[in-house]
């Protein structure tokens, strides 16, 4: 099943692969490289070389090879499932859940108790990850949209990219944030003294987060709310940590005295996008886990 994307203007210049691996996050540069040797990827219609450079418009179709047949165990996993219908899904997704099988993680995750649930899932993303639109991290809970066919995945794809999906988590963040609002635009990337971290680098790519102060406890913490307008790996937890608020319970940016969390106190709480096939904007929201409450609780009777 083709998939085909518009090129915007940030992109404008950069190569092929690269632009492809920013719009869709599941391909590697790699993988997207084999698909332009194949004669997979074609620019408003014609077949492109690997060195070729986007320009804004661009038409991009992508025909990648046809999924393997699945060989994830389906598991009833009681998915809290927010919404559903013939096109997609939204799931609440727990913390300690991975989102997709990966070495270490075939079973338990939240593909294993989607392919319980429903038998219709986009098959772009591979036999891996069958209707991941996007994704949250393992130990962050919350809202993540589903597609249930290619046309979905493809339209949501490219929401994602035209920056129109809403996306609101709630953060708990160690220090006094003395301003009520900001905006931190810091391109991320791959961090070159720690390859299993992420970090703001010069040459990653442009992430943006806005943010607003919900409450504050004393000097030593902050809640607040925020809101991506990209959506880089770790992106919340790189950012926040690189101007001096890491999340509390961050075991990877976070710092060794923490609250004990088991993980970052990170909530995808308001998720919204406009619907595939109606049209219409539809936003979900998620209340804060009981242990997230708990947390607040004793920190305003600490406070």
């Amino acid at each position: 099943m083709s998939v085909t994307y518009t090129i915007t203007n940030e992109m404008q210049g950069e190569r092929i692969d690269k632009a492809l691996a920013s719009i869709q996050q599941d391909w590697s540069r790699t993988q997207i490289q084999g698909f332009v040797q194949e004669g997979l990827v074609v620019v408003n219609g014609s077949p492109i070389k690997a060195k070729y450079k986007v320009q804004e418009g661009d038409e991009i179709t992508v025909t990648p090879p046809e999924p393997e047949p699945l060989e994830i165990i389906a598991e009833d996993l009681n998915l809290d499932i927010v919404y559903e219908d013939s096109d997609v899904l939204v799931v609440n997704k727990p913390k300690g859940m991975v989102v997709h099988p990966a070495p270490g993680h075939t079973t338990g995750t939240l593909v294993n108790g989607l392919m319980y649930h429903c038998k219709d899932l986009s098959g772009i993303n591979g036999v891996m990850r069958p209707g991941i639109v996007h994704r949250i991290d393992k130990d962050t809970s919350g809202l993540l949209m589903v597609a249930k066919n290619d046309k979905a995945h493809e339209s949501l794809v490219q929401q994602l990219v035209d920056k129109t999906v809403t996306r609101r988590y709630t953060a708990l963040v160690h220090g006094h944030i003395p301003h009520d609002k900001g905006t931190i635009d810091a391109p991320i990337g791959r961090d070159q003294k720690d390859r299993q971290k992420m970090a703001v680098v010069d040459q990653g790519k442009h992430a943006v987060t806005h943010f607003q102060v919900a409450d504050r406890f004393g000097v030593d913490y902050t809640l607040i709310q925020c809101r991506l307008e990209t959506g880089r790996t770790h992106q919340i937890r790189v950012h926040l940590n690189y101007i001096g608020y890491p999340l509390v319970g961050d075991p990877k940016y976070g710092p060794k005295k923490t609250i004990d969390f088991g993980g970052q106190a990170l909530h995808a709480g308001v998720l919204g996008f406009i619907h595939p096939t109606t049209n219409e904007y539809m936003e979900f929201q998620a209340p804060l886990p009981e242990d997230y409450q708990e947390l607040l609780k004793e920190l305003k009777s600490n406070y």
